[in-house]
């Protein structure tokens, strides 16, 4: 495994790195995450320049308005936004779930309406898949869709849904056989946020941001032709959703742990020190670096065979766990400051948001708990949990 960039990844980077100090406004360099990336008009139009300079859809196939680029550019693309502190595309959902999912599953005239929409960012995807008595267990999903007249009839909630409240359109698994259990009578749809019987509602944070929302349908109606596979096939169109959504996530999680630990460092060069809290971070400097080995393994296997494999819930848990421990430590590091609100605490309060919104990180995208039994199961070959 060659960890440096070929001369064509190094031109792509170079390019790349350029651009970014070219057009990226100063206004969103160094956001702080959160629902700021969700929201306003600057958003929209940094997610545009984006596709307009062909960085959106890299690995896309060119018939369907993507780059045709290899795994590798994406991987460099998501690293150097993160390293630059830009924020995403506003239309990750789409990008990195409902777009490949369409694409593998959908019908001809399913991926000529809806896959343009999503590089462009004119029209914006949320996931429907956790539920409220489901958690992370997608298998216990309880939502109903029942075929009548042409049409399916939705009933049901879903939570944790990020992008809900600015959403064009759901990618949602539902359970179309009542009399099922587990993976057997869930089947996956398309449907349309704004169809009578949608209803949205934000959740607030402890951040005191309402990133996430809960939805609910009542008495939806879906037309057939939203179908993404087959009617009681939902489970395997939801598996190539979840890979895809882990696939190349690591190398952006990897990128964004390598700004919090090099702000980590400046932070205890400012605020001092003592031996075992340098200790500490040079462990989270080591992790970081196992976690980049880890990626740049799965980023081979993703070239060879154009499947993502189960590293992506590795990096995910790595990241999320190693997140909370950086931004505790620097609130241990800020000593006694660390107790200000935002308005009043040093460095604008970046650490005080930053611990805060970790509290999640162990949550969305598959709980701790949830990836262990993957790691477990998919990478050690244990015996499944159930």
């Amino acid at each position: 495994m060659d960890l440096r960039d070929t001369p064509d990844e190094a031109a792509f980077r170079a390019d790349l790195r350029a651009w970014l100090e070219e057009h990226l406004p100063g206004e969103l360099q160094g956001h702080r995450g959160g629902a700021a990336r969700f929201d306003g008009p600057a958003m929209r139009e940094w997610s545009r320049a984006l596709y307009d300079a062909g960085y959106i859809g890299l690995t896309w196939p060119k018939e369907y308005g993507g780059g045709g680029a290899p795994y590798t550019h994406q991987a460099i693309f998501l690293e150097e936004l993160a390293r630059a502190e830009a924020p995403p595309h506003v239309g990750v959902i789409g990008l990195g779930m409902a777009g490949p999912t369409i694409m593998a599953h959908g019908t001809e005239e399913q991926k000529a309406r809806y896959l343009a929409p999503i590089l462009s960012a004119e029209e914006i995807w949320c996931q429907g898949f956790s539920e409220p008595g489901a958690g992370s267990d997608l298998a216990g999903v309880r939502t109903s869709a029942r075929l009548e007249d042409g049409h399916f009839v939705v009933d049901g909630q879903k939570v944790w849904s990020s992008f809900a409240h600015l959403a064009h359109f759901c990618i949602l698994l539902t359970r179309s056989d009542p009399d099922s259990s587990r993976h057997a009578g869930l089947t996956y749809l398309i449907v349309d946020m704004h169809a009578p019987g949608v209803e949205v509602r934000p959740l607030t944070q402890i951040t005191g941001e309402a990133e996430f929302n809960e939805i609910f349908f009542t008495g939806v109606q879906v037309p057939a032709d939203n179908l993404l596979g087959e009617v009681g096939g939902g489970w395997q169109v939801a598996m190539t959703t979840l890979l895809h959504e882990r696939g190349t996530l690591g190398f952006a999680l990897q990128a964004a742990l390598e700004v919090q630990v090099r702000k980590l460092v400046s932070l205890a060069r400012d605020r001092g020190a003592d031996p075992l809290q340098r200790d500490r971070i040079a462990h989270e400097w080591s992790e970081l670096q196992a976690l980049r080995f880890t990626n740049a393994r799965a980023l081979s296997q993703l070239v060879k065979t154009g499947m993502p494999g189960p590293e992506g819930s590795i990096s995910k848990l790595v990241w999320s766990e190693a997140n909370q421990r950086v931004t505790k430590l620097a609130l241990e590091l800020l000593g006694p400051d660390a107790a200000l609100g935002e308005e009043n605490a040093p460095y604008a309060g970046y650490w005080q948001h930053q611990q805060l919104r970790s509290r999640g990180n162990t949550i969305e995208a598959g709980t701790s708990e949830i990836l262990r039994n993957i790691v477990a199961e998919r990478v050690l070959g244990l015996p499944k949990s159930r």
